[in-house]
């Protein structure tokens, strides 16, 4: 391929993405606000469903952030990353470190939730898996967000043998206790607290609604990082589905969900994703995929991942995604 053409070479549509966050936000705002204050079961309810999508899309952002591709101005990716973090809320370099790990173990057996070995522990599987199907999954970022935050120290329970060799995929934050950007890391955490307080006072939000949204948008966002994968071939680049979805869907969702593409092509913006999908390859319906996650985890039928080469590990290096840090 022309290393022109290529996709790492492809111009992120900067304008479009600021646009779309900053309508994102505002609708995420009053999404909240519409949820704590009418005095209607209908509106409530429409506004946690709105929630739940635009907060998808926000993810999305903060997804293209995380790679470097929602602008090529290093200055602009990291503002508006961390802007999307803050709505998750995560910070952009902590969900970067745990995002950037997940493209090296994918389909690994520290990411395999929807397959069990006859020797694990079947039942704590079926646990596991059922917590992302129910937001509980998401619920555990913000909450190791704030342990990090202000308890740093007790990362060290994920070196443990219990945790660390288990399929908890606790591995994801082990870099995290010698991080060279520790305290950036925490800092923009503490962004990220201080941005959903001031909301909440600002917008004189009730904690039952306000947990309604973000816990149905919990769903909605853990059942869709892992339809991406399940019961995908157990390859760590070609471990994931470019699942079909309607447009209005797919369109909400910025492409996410086109996984493959974007597990073969990571620095591919997601506005180019459609012209890089495989139409060759399986393509299923997210929703059969979801469907059939209900059912819980399966016997084992394939052996772990061979080992990614260099050049994948430098495509994903924090430096290389730096396109433009001026």
């Amino acid at each position: 391929m022309d290393p022109e053409n290529s996709p790492a070479r492809k111009t992120p549509p900067t304008g479009l993405n600021i646009a779309i966050i900053l309508g994102s936000v505002a609708i995420y705002c009053a999404s909240l606000w519409v949820a704590s204050h009418s005095e209607s079961l209908a509106g409530q309810i429409i506004a946690i469903i709105v929630f739940a999508n635009v907060g998808n899309t926000l993810f999305a952002l903060l997804h293209e952030s995380v790679h470097g591709i929602f602008s090529r101005n290093y200055r602009v990716n990291e503002i508006f990353g961390q802007i999307a973090a803050m709505c998750f809320p995560t910070g952009l370099r902590f969900q970067r470190t745990c995002h950037l790990g997940h493209h090296l173990r994918n389909r690994t057996d520290h990411e395999i939730f929807d397959m069990y070995y006859p020797t694990d522990n079947k039942p704590m599987k079926f646990v596991q898996f059922y917590c992302i199907l129910t937001g509980i999954y998401w619920l555990s970022v913000p909450l190791g967000c704030l342990l990090y935050l202000f308890f740093p120290w007790a990362y060290k329970i994920f070196q443990t043998p219990l945790l660390s060799k288990a399929q908890t995929d606790s591995v994801m934050l082990l870099p995290f206790l010698d991080h060279p950007a520790k305290h950036r890391i925490r800092f923009e955490l503490l962004l990220t607290l201080a941005f959903q307080v001031m909301l909440f006072i600002v917008l004189d939000l009730s904690f039952w609604p306000t947990f309604a949204c973000f816990w149905i948008f919990g769903m909605y966002w853990g059942s869709l990082q892992y339809a991406d994968h399940a019961w995908s071939p157990r390859d760590i680049r070609e471990g994931a589905w470019d699942l079909r979805v309607n447009p209005v869907t797919r369109l909400v969702f910025l492409n996410y969900h086109y996984h493959l593409a974007h597990h073969t092509h990571p620095r591919l913006p997601w506005l180019y994703l459609p012209h890089y999908v495989d139409h060759s390859k399986p393509r299923p319906s997210f929703l059969k995929i979801y469907l059939e996650m209900w059912k819980g985890p399966k016997p084992m039928d394939a052996p772990p991942p061979k080992a990614v080469d260099e050049a994948f590990r430098r495509e994903l290096n924090e430096d290389e995604v730096r396109w433009n840090a001026s």
